[in-house]
């Protein structure tokens, strides 16, 4: 990467590179024989983490994907998975379908704070 992005730099850019990554790239550009590139950046965005009004927007914008129209989620699972997610959409993800899950093995109909709970338990238990 560094011998490409040095080629003929004076006159010339050709070569661009446009890295995506989840919030642990960052921390690993700083460090390490990634820090070279990391100085070759030129533009970097972050993009922030989403509130509870955004959490409770995209988890119902993704069962509206899946098709359904009903309320699935209760207010007050929705607020635990985002406080526990911290408005990651990775972990809003990973929360609410381990949610989903709890509630079917429970036979209820909806997502409550309780499945969440236990979906909660589960995810983050350690060995």
């Amino acid at each position: 990467m560094r011998m490409l992005t040095n080629y003929d730099m004076d006159s010339t850019t050709p070569f661009a590179v446009v890295l995506i990554g989840q919030p642990t790239l960052r921390k690993r550009m700083k460090h390490g024989v990634l820090a070279a590139l990391d100085q070759r950046i030129a533009i970097s965005y972050q993009m922030p983490t989403m509130d509870r009004e955004e959490t409770a927007s995209y988890i119902k914008h993704h069962l509206t994907i899946a098709g359904r129209q009903d309320t699935l989620f209760s207010d007050d699972a929705v607020e635990l998975i985002h406080l526990t997610s911290r408005g990651l959409p990775r972990s809003v993800n990973n929360i609410a379908w381990q949610s989903l899950i709890a509630a079917f093995t429970q036979d209820k109909g909806i997502v409550d704070e309780s499945s969440t709970r236990l979906a909660i338990t589960e995810t983050h238990a350690t060995e």
